[in-house]
């Protein structure tokens, strides 16, 4: 039988889906992307922002008409939007047969049987448990590379977020499950490895009593044929001293972390539920540009949260516009219901949300023109992500300064043919907005 999976939302939402494809295809499904001959279709949900939770309906609404007509036996929805609106999901799409919750994915091979044989259910597990069900992905992003999710839930309950609530307590997966699992993605042929949890900066304390991000990246430093690892998601109080360190010897680690900070207003921080304030802030990016002067600093910022007033927005603007980060994202605030910020006074019309939003994009847009500016000369390697479509001549890459999916890119001109996954070293001889141009190096 085929199976139609769609996987909505964030790289640690994709790791849980490759980890049913495995599942799945360890039992012999074949997996389509025509909607039109799955046999059985599943999506693994998203509902982080109101936006990601109407694309999830979107999606389970297109896909039940296949279910509805007759082409499809059987319809399953799994994630985050599934734990938060189970029973609403199962009541009201009725071609919805099995809703999976956030810790029972383990559990899609019974849910696929029980579908088929027309149970209608949900099926959840304890919100704090940790599923390790002994598989091996099924890799979806091309090969190269791959998300290495390091641990589960988060204990900060920022104001504004309901991932406590549909993915429970931090819990780390333990180290030697994670190197034997690095391990097996580079033997596969995956060559960068990107750590992401809801939060990285704390992995290990509930196992080992203590911070551990800096030993897991000592030992995946030492696996034979993997080239880069990428530390996404740290929280900025928690970055600390043998971190920094391990950055810095282990010549696999990227001189690159995300590092949302939301906003730079202590007022607005504190109302976040936020663990740290603007001086902090200034004091931890000068620290760690003093330490490895090649970072390249990412964050994430929310435009209009509630109560914020024109004098905040600008605090905000002057603080990108000082902070020079190299990359960086904005999002207008969502309220998300049953979440303290959803409550609270002085909403921010959405209009004035996102003319704030594309007052940072603009300003930042400057800012890392500026940045791309000054790499002209600089030598790199670079990653190929693949072929400009009728340039013969021109690929597409990623430097370590560039995540996939979220960062800029940087466009090689050669006459050599190269193929998706080459590592070639390059130099830069451009920019063009959030993208660079560069030849080869001989």
């Amino acid at each position: 039988m085929k199976i139609l999976f769609i996987s909505l939302g964030c790289d640690k939402n994709l790791v849980d889906t490759e980890v049913m494809l495995g599942m799945l295809a360890s039992r012999g499904y074949e997996m389509t992307n025509d909607e039109q001959e799955a046999d059985i279709i599943v999506i693994n949900t998203c509902c982080f922002i109101h936006d990601a939770k109407e694309e999830s309906i979107q999606n389970i609404l297109e896909m039940a008409e296949y279910k509805k007509n007759g082409s499809a036996k059987a319809l399953i929805v799994t994630g985050c939007m599934a734990e938060r609106y189970r029973q609403e999901i199962l009541d009201e799409i009725p071609e919805v047969d099995e809703v999976l919750g956030t810790t029972a994915y383990d559990r899609i091979l019974d849910a696929v049987d029980a579908a088929l044989a027309g149970q209608h259910e949900v099926m959840t597990a304890d919100l704090d448990a940790l599923p390790l069900p002994e598989t091996k992905r099924l890799v979806t992003t091309g090969g190269h590379f791959a998300y290495l999710k390091i641990a589960e839930g988060c204990n900060k309950n920022c104001t504004y977020c309901v991932i406590p609530s549909v993915r429970g307590r931090y819990r780390s997966v333990p180290m030697d499950e994670l190197v034997t699992s690095a391990e097996e993605l580079v033997a596969g042929g995956v060559k960068e490895l990107i750590l992401v949890a809801q939060e990285t900066t704390l992995y290990g304390v509930d196992l080992y009593g203590k911070k551990c991000l800096h030993e897991l990246l000592d030992r995946l430093n030492g696996i034979s044929g993997l080239f880069w690892i990428r530390i996404m998601y740290c929280y900025p109080e928690e970055i600390y001293e043998e971190l920094i360190n391990s950055m810095i010897k282990d010549k696999k680690v990227c001189h690159y972390l995300d590092m949302p900070i939301q906003h730079c207003n202590d007022t607005i921080l504190q109302r976040m539920g936020r663990k740290t304030n603007k001086k902090e802030l200034i004091e931890r990016i000068h620290y760690l540009r003093k330490r490895v002067p090649d970072i390249t600093l990412r964050t994430s910022l929310i435009c209009g949260f509630p109560g914020e007033t024109k004098e905040q927005h600008e605090e905000l603007m002057q603080f990108v516009n000082d902070m020079e980060f190299d990359r960086l994202g904005a999002f207008t605030y969502s309220a998300e219901e049953g979440t303290p910020a959803a409550e609270m006074p002085d909403q921010v019309p959405q209009e004035q949300k996102e003319e704030w939003q594309a007052d940072v994009m603009e300003l930042q847009e400057e800012v890392i023109f500026d940045k791309n500016e000054a790499m002209k000369g600089t030598v790199l390697y670079a990653f190929i992500e693949g072929q400009v479509a009728d340039e013969n001549n021109t690929y597409v890459g990623r430097t370590y300064r560039d995540a996939p999916n979220v960062d800029g890119y940087i466009f090689i001109n050669t006459d050599e043919e190269l193929l998706t996954g080459d590592i070639v070293k390059v130099e830069v001889t451009g920019a063009y907005e959030y993208d660079l141009i560069a030849t080869i190096v001989k």
